[in-house]
């Protein structure tokens, strides 16, 4: 009636992975690294100066292919969950990337002087007033 329950010392293990599957993983692993070390270099990148936005662009476009390419392998091959969690996370970061890019590609300009007059800015004073400044040259209704 009662069954015999397994001894505490066996434990289920996985079985060993093939090399194929092994190289699978760490194919994976090696776009991931990629892929989060293009997003943040896109991030970065875009906060250091609104000159580099062409590199921002080629960054945030990398990151895109990749991280839809890992999540294409993640859901196929039924990849670990961090990797998914961790490319759907980068893909939102890329997509707001895109908008930021994309906005200051239309005021390049305007950004650009904002910038520069921060950079001249020594007191709480001049930052208000490049912020006045910038609020000025912008347009004020967007049809």
């Amino acid at each position: 009636m009662n069954s015999t329950p397994e001894p505490a010392q066996q434990q289920r293990t996985k079985p060993p992975l093939s090399d194929a599957a092994k190289a699978s993983l760490a194919r994976t692993h090696t776009l991931f690294r990629m892929f989060v070390v293009s997003v943040l270099g896109a991030f970065f990148v875009y906060q250091l100066d609104v000159s580099y936005l062409w590199l921002t662009a080629i960054l945030t476009a990398a990151s895109l292919a990749l991280g839809v390419v890992l999540l294409v392998r993640a859901a196929r091959l039924k990849e670990s969950k961090l990797v998914l969690i961790g490319t759907i996370s980068g893909l939102v970061v890329s997509a707001i990337l895109v908008l930021l890019i994309l906005v200051t590609a239309v005021f390049f300009n305007e950004v650009r002087d904002y910038q520069a007059c921060l950079g001249r800015a020594l007191t709480d004073q001049a930052q208000t007033a490049c912020r006045v400044q910038l609020e000025g040259s912008l347009p004020t209704q967007i049809p």
